[in-house]
């Protein structure tokens, strides 16, 4: 698979409010089916999107590991990780990285 495919894996996304003092809430996210990280705050839309950073960085992380993410299900045809990337303000993470697999990658 090529790291587009990965990124394009529709993993099943947590969502939660997190109490963090008496009456102060966050919400909570996170892809336990990729790893043990999430993203909190106030606002869930920024959440959402620093958790895309992060499911982003962590699928290429592992791949340059040579440790391929799991692969729960088949990649949406539909996505597109370069415009993702752009509108999350990281492509420099995956330019020049879209069409390489993981041995490609694990290799670089």
């Amino acid at each position: 698979m090529k790291l587009k495919e990965y990124l394009s894996i529709p993993y099943i996304i947590q969502a939660q409010p997190y109490e963090v003092s008496e009456g102060e809430w966050v919400r909570r996210l996170a892809y336990p089916e990729l790893g043990d990280f999430v993203a909190e705050g106030q606002d869930v839309e920024q959440v959402y999107l620093e958790i895309e950073r992060l499911r982003y960085a962590e699928i290429v992380k592992r791949l340059k590991a040579g440790d391929p993410p799991p692969v729960p299900r088949a990649p949406l045809e539909t996505a597109d990780p370069a415009w993702w990337a752009a509108f999350l303000g990281i492509s420099d993470l995956v330019d020049g990285l879209l069409d390489k697999d993981a041995t490609e990658l694990a290799s670089a």
